[in-house]
Order: C-alpha cells, then structure tokens, then sequence
C-alpha cells in the first residue's frame, strides 16, 4: 500500500471521497453517452451489420489499454494520471503534450454531447434553436461541477443508473420481441445478412467503424483520473477499470445486435438515434418519447463527466506548472473553479458550430474531439512499455494488478491505435487529423517557447511521482 503522503496525491487538497462503486458509475456514465445512442447509428450505416466486429475490436482494444492503465494508476493515483505517469516515464515534454490533449478531447467531446442533446430536443420542440438547449443544460451542469466531488459523484451515479436500467429494459424488450413471438416478418437474425450481407461495405467499412466505436468507450480511462479522489486506490481502481470495460462491451454488441435484428441496417444514421427508431417501429405507446428522455439523461451524464475530466486534468496541468497558476487553485469545497471556467470552452464552441452547421454539427464534433483521446491512449501504451522496465528496475514494491503478455499485447494495442488514427485519413474523418496534427505542432512550438517559464525547476507533479512508496 503507499503511504499516505503519496496516495493523496500533490497535496493539492484534493478530497479522497470516492468509492469504488462510485468510480464505475463515473466511468460508465462518461462512456454511456452519444456512442452508443446516436454514434451507434453512424457505425452501423458505415460498417453494416459487421459493425459487431468493430464494436468487439474496439472493446478488445480498450480491454488492453485499461490492463495498462491499471496497473501504472496503482503505482501513481493522482489527478494528473496518465499525463504525469508520462512525464516521469517518458519526459517532461511528453507529460505535456498528453495533458493538454486530453485536455481539450474532453472540453470538446463536452461540445460533443451538446450538440447531440440539441438533436434530441427537437423530438419534443423542433422549432426552437438547438443552441437553445446546449446553453440551458450547460448552465446547469456547470453548476453541479461548480459544488462539490460528492455532489458530481451522485449527480452521476443516478444518471448512469437511469442509463444502465434503459439498456437493461431495452435487451429484455428485444428477448419478449423475438422469443415472445411478437416480431414482424421483417425483423430478426436474417437482417444480419440482407441488404449486401454481412459485410456491405467490405472489411474496410468494418474497420473504419472501430474508430466510431472507440468514441463509444471514450471516457473508461476517466477512472485513472479519479484515482486522485479514490479512497482506497489499489482496490478501488483495478476492479472499477475491469467491470467498466466488461459491462461496456455486453452491453454495447447485444444492444447493437438487437437494434440490427429491428431496424434494416440501412436505416441508421445520426438525424435521431436509433433506440429511438426501434421504439417507434414497434409501436409501443408512448415509448419512443421514454426513450428519447433516457437517451437525453445519458448525453448530460457524459457531459457532467468529461467537464469533470478536462477540469481536473487543467488542475494537474496548472500544479505542473504547464498553466497559469491561478487555474490551481481551489475554492472552499475543494472544487477548482478556474479550471472549470476554462474548460467550458467547448460548450460555446458546440453552440456556435450548432448555429453554424445545424445539420452536421454532432459528426464535426465528434472529429475534431477524437485526436485528443486517441493519442492520449496511444501514449498511455508508450508509457507502460517505459514504466514496466523502470518500475522493476528501480525495486519499486509488488503491484496489485499487472498488465499480462508484456510488452507483446502492450505493443498490438499501440500499433492498433496508430493504424486508426492513419485511416482516419482517408475517410470522412479527415478532421481528425487536419485539427490534431496543427494543434501538436502548436502544443510543441508553445513548449519550446515558454520552456524556461514552464519548467524551471523540479515541479510539483515531478515531486509527487519521485516521492517513495512502501
């Protein structure tokens, strides 16, 4: 176990309120969002039905990357996770550059879920401005950010029971549909295979829809960040990360394979999800306004999560010396304000893209926020290959969890994760990288700029990672 002094990570003041139930709820919370809801209908018209495949690679790959990040967030629980690990790893420079991508993946895959629940609204109100409703809901979850960690956790606690029980009801509504006798001739398995097959678009359709599904899981690494704010990390961390990624892959390949069973294939898309289209396709009373408020719940849940996420990496940043001090500091409840204000920043980008481009705004978004986390995840692989040597080079004591098939499997996901990002290329994702290839070229041309004002001495995230454990 480490010793008190590190596990509260920077001495930042940062309370250790968290439990491990907790820690799951926020996690899935973050991950069960517009991926799944609406993006699912972008991977399914990309894929066809072979986006089951994409959907298990993609988990198999985030499996991978939550086997690294177990075992490197038990040897350093704090705020500044993967970002600081990489710093003391790797190099100051590369701690850098993860931090402030991650940073803003979150702030704008925040502009990301505003932009769906301005879809979601107009089922209810279609004459009012989608901007409208990403001003009102910001305003109000900005708010629950703004109290306290306690108050967030709860908040999302009961927003990712809402969304856990809706999939819950959804796969029990599709086993009474098919094994009730009450399906139509037009629904069932065969929809896996008419209209061009199994794989309509080849296996290039398939794997380009890993890209869209890793959207799906895009917020399991949020436990990492949270490990600063865990009661008992050793235990709490390792077991939310397992049961996060194996809830997340059941839930997402038999939703999906029953929504397919429902709805042709061809009818998917982004202009409504497609829980939606099932519920009014069986012509349940009432049932496709439930679910268009449990799917409206899920984008504010994920909402309430990545604002949490991008504020409390800006935090780390700002204790690193990598951001303006007064972005460190922490109000009464322990709640850094600053950070939050800044981190909001994609919330009135997504509005103004809304008003802009109402009729895209969601896949733009969902674009230009996947760089950050796909490059965060493909360093946190880089990082564990340097960790592991270090760490058992230098005696550090047993860990808890260990990352099995090293480096091999640490490595496939690496190259898995490189190899998307350079597909993204040559598909309608090509925003990906024309957005994150400038902004690293920015992010390493402000580092070599301000070099001496960012790291002039040994900062306090250094200190933190260098501090001794039992």
């Amino acid at each position: 176990m480490a010793n008190n002094n590190f596990n509260n990570g920077n001495g930042s003041g940062l309370k250790r309120e968290l439990k491990t139930s907790q820690l799951t709820m926020i996690a899935m919370g973050c991950a069960i969002g517009t991926g799944l809801f609406l993006g699912s209908g972008l991977a399914i018209s990309t894929a066809g039905p072979s986006v089951l495949i994409s959907y298990a690679i993609g988990a198999f790959i985030v499996l991978l990357l939550m086997g690294c990040l177990s075992e490197m967030t038990v040897a350093h629980p704090t705020s500044g996770s993967f970002g600081t690990i990489s710093e003391k790893y790797i190099s100051p420079f590369a701690g850098y550059l993860v931090r402030y991508s991650y940073w803003i993946a979150n702030v704008l895959a925040v502009g990301v879920e505003v932009s769906a629940i301005a879809v979601y609204m107009k089922y209810w109100f279609p004459g009012v401005p989608g901007f409208v409703w990403i001003l009102l809901f910001a305003a109000v979850l900005i708010y629950v950010n703004a109290t306290s960690v306690n108050t967030f956790a709860t908040f999302e606690y009961w927003f990712s029971m809402i969304k856990i029980s809706a999939i819950v009801g959804f796969i029990l509504l599709g086993a009474y549909v098919f094994i009730g006798g009450q399906s139509k001739p037009e629904m069932g398995p065969e929809n896996f295979v008419n209209e061009g097959g199994f794989l309509p678009f080849g296996t290039w359709g398939m794997w380009v829809a890993i890209f869209i599904s890793l959207f799906s899981f895009l917020g399991t690494e949020l436990i990492a960040v949270t490990a600063g704010e865990a009661k008992d990390p050793d235990v709490a961390v390792p077991k939310a990360l397992k049961a996060t990624v194996f809830r997340l892959s059941t839930f997402y390949i038999i939703t999906i394979g029953i929504m397919l069973m429902i709805v042709p294939w061809k009818s998917a898309g982004v202009e409504e999800s497609p829980f939606v289209k099932v519920m009014e396709l069986l012509n349940i009373p009432g049932a496709s306004g439930i679910m268009n408020f449990i799917i409206l719940t899920a984008a504010l849940s994920a909402m309430n999560s990545q604002l949490y996420a991008s504020t409390r990496m800006m935090f780390s940043l700002s204790r690193g010396n990598y951001a303006p001090a007064f972005l460190g500091k922490l109000s009464k409840k322990g709640v850094p304000l600053s950070a939050l204000t800044v981190s909001t920043l994609g919330i009135f980008l997504a509005a103004a893209v809304n008003a802009l481009l109402p009729d895209s705004s969601y896949a733009f978004m969902m674009g230009i926020s996947m760089f950050g986390a796909i490059f965060t995840w493909f360093m946190v692989f880089v990082s564990h290959l340097f960790f592991r040597r270090k760490w058992e080079k230098s005696g550090g004591r047993k860990l808890p969890v260990k990352m099995p098939g090293f480096p091999y499997l640490t490595l496939l996901g690496a190259i898995l994760l490189l190899s998307l990002m350079i597909t993204t290329w040559f598909t309608g994702f090509k925003i990906m990288l024309q957005f994150g290839v400038p902004w690293l070229l920015f992010l390493t041309a402000a580092y070599f700029i301000f070099k001496r004002r960012i790291n002039p001495k040994k900062n306090e995230s250094e200190a933190i990672l260098n501090k001794k454990v039992n």
